[in-house]
């Protein structure tokens, strides 16, 4: 890239179609969509877990690695990230923390909790 000129990766990006479905009043969009079930009382799935992951990397100290689940309640939003707790090499044996997050409407952190502990290498068997 040449002195000068702007990396498009560097500027914000905008799913296409998002903007009309959220200035939509009065319900529910009829797409049926996790992402725009929620956002005419508050905020949609997407906006909610990337709160969560700003938020809870303020609490811990650690960054979320990913998310492994996202549910609405009846308040807002509820998932469990997951989160390493101590780096080891080789990186299969770093221990992993899935942590529980309830976050209001609006998005923000109502309460945590860590629920399991694990090596990255290691699989449920279920």
């Amino acid at each position: 890239m040449a002195a000068g000129e702007e990396d498009a990766t560097d500027r914000p990006r905008r799913p296409a179609g998002r903007t009309t479905a959220k200035k939509t009043s009065g319900g529910r969009s009829g797409s049926g969509s996790a992402d725009t079930k929620h956002s005419a009382r508050g905020v949609s799935a997407a906006q909610a877990m990337r709160h969560a992951v700003e938020q809870l990397r303020e609490l811990l100290g650690r960054a979320p690695e990913g998310v492994s689940a996202v549910r609405p309640t009846d308040d807002g939003w509820q998932a469990d990230l997951e989160v390493v707790e101590l780096e080891r090499v080789p990186s299969t044996t770093s221990v992993m923390a899935s942590y529980r997050v309830t976050l209001d409407e609006v998005g923000e952190i109502v309460s945590y909790e860590r629920t399991r502990r694990y090596t990255r290498g290691q699989t449920d068997r279920r």
